[in-house]
């Protein structure tokens, strides 16, 4: 091991300590791992469990002049999960960058012992990584990135090739899974699910964060990314048509301008959060939000939050994106609205919910989530993985007790 400007990195030169003969899993994300705890972070938690998880990340640029590396550290919050980090001088040429993305990867896994699992988020990184000879390959679809803002021009064909590759293939929801079953031959639908326990804490009374605890009452809450999937008209038309409510933004703001973000007195944008702090600020919220855009990059999405904020016990309203009006529209605590005066209307009757918990819309919808779990969504991932180990020399006798 090395150190860097006081970070602990590994060098090509110097692969890792040897490791048990478990398997390890490679996962290759294109979100990194502090930047929002979502799908990938809950379910590679749960696999560091039983195995070994190497969670590599998109590359950093250095100085145009500097040697390549791998920063690596240990994730804080999720014991056992490995994240790796390519270091590339800025300028590189694509091939090089590829070429040297290949030697890091290489280094890197040297030491590893036992069966691999490749596990793709983003076909991007199949270019650096296709060599490798994985036990089994899977490409976990949580959206379709083709249809997001500034999506690289081969991604599509890059995508063909890592079906063609993959050995199972994981959706996120259920329109995803509409839109890729007829292109492998074991595809298998994983909507978002919800930690339970994390969320049910915003019942309880929380202490307000600082930065919330003097902004008037109602509040109606949002948290999560801030991009081109989120309604920036309609936000700012509702919070204009309700002038004393206020309107909570928590999440980072990427891809678009904060510039473009609409601007008035009862609309508070308070920056990212940790996974750890989202329970304390939902508590304080009286109706929970998810004002998306209908357009080309919400045409997949199946998003988490509809099943924390009603864990959170937040009556929610929503535009109608597909997947949350199928698996969530018929319940009592969600309202789906598609223009602004709608979306104004259904805040009235959710506020009205919020004070009437025992009203019987709560109880439906715990009997919906009790169904949900992580814990659940990965343990059946496992068992298909272990399926494909199981017919193939080398399996890992840890997955297959796991998985059973």
């Amino acid at each position: 091991m090395l150190t860097r400007v006081g970070v602990p990195v590994q060098s090509e030169a110097e692969p890792s300590a040897p490791e048990s003969e478990s398997a390890t899993l490679l996962c290759f994300s294109h979100l990194r791992w502090n930047f929002v705890f979502q799908r990938p972070q809950h379910l590679m938690s749960r696999f560091a469990h039983e195995m070994n998880v190497i969670f590599w990340e998109e590359p950093v640029d250095i100085g145009a002049k500097d040697t390549a590396y791998l920063q690596v550290r240990e994730a804080q919050d999720a014991p056992g999960v490995r994240i790796v980090v390519p270091h590339l001088p800025a300028g590189m040429p694509e091939d090089a960058r590829e070429a040297t993305l290949n030697r890091l990867l290489d280094a890197h896994l040297a030491s590893q012992h036992g069966p691999l699992i490749a596990w793709y988020y983003t076909p991007m990184m199949l270019p650096f990584s296709r060599h490798i000879n994985p036990t089994v390959t899977v490409f976990d679809a949580m959206d379709e990135l083709s249809k997001f803002k500034f999506a690289p021009v081969k991604l599509l064909d890059l995508e063909q090739e890592l079906i063609d590759r993959a050995d199972v293939v994981f959706t996120g929801g259920s329109s995803l899974y509409e839109a890729k079953k007829d292109r492998h031959d074991s595809v298998h639908c994983f909507p978002s699910s919800v930690d339970r326990a994390h969320f049910c804490k915003a019942r309880a009374h929380q202490f307000d964060p600082a930065d919330q605890e003097d902004l008037p009452k109602p509040r109606l809450g949002f948290y999560g990314v801030i991009d081109e999937r989120f309604d920036i008209e309609l936000l700012d038309r509702i919070a204009e048509a309700r002038p004393n409510w206020s309107f909570v933004m928590v999440g980072p703001v990427v891809k678009i301008s904060e510039e473009d973000l609409p601007r008035r007195p009862n609309i508070c944008y308070l920056g990212g959060k940790t996974y750890d702090q989202l329970p304390s600020y939902l508590s304080g919220w009286d109706v929970a939000l998810m004002p998306f855009a209908m357009n080309e990059s919400t045409q997949f999405i199946s998003p988490t939050k509809t099943p924390e904020y009603l864990a959170g016990g937040k009556p929610v309203v929503s535009t109608p994106i597909k997947d949350v009006v199928r698996h969530y529209g018929h319940l009592e605590g969600v309202k789906i609205a598609s223009t602004a005066e709608e979306f104004v209307e259904a805040c009235e009757q959710a506020l009205e919910l919020s004070r009437n918990p025992e009203s019987g819309w709560l109880a439906e919808a715990d009997l919906l989530l009790s169904a949900q779990s992580w814990d659940t969504t990965q343990a059946r991932m496992a068992g298909l993985i272990a399926d494909v180990m199981g017919t193939r020399a080398g399996a890992s006798p840890a997955l297959l007790v796991a998985a059973e």
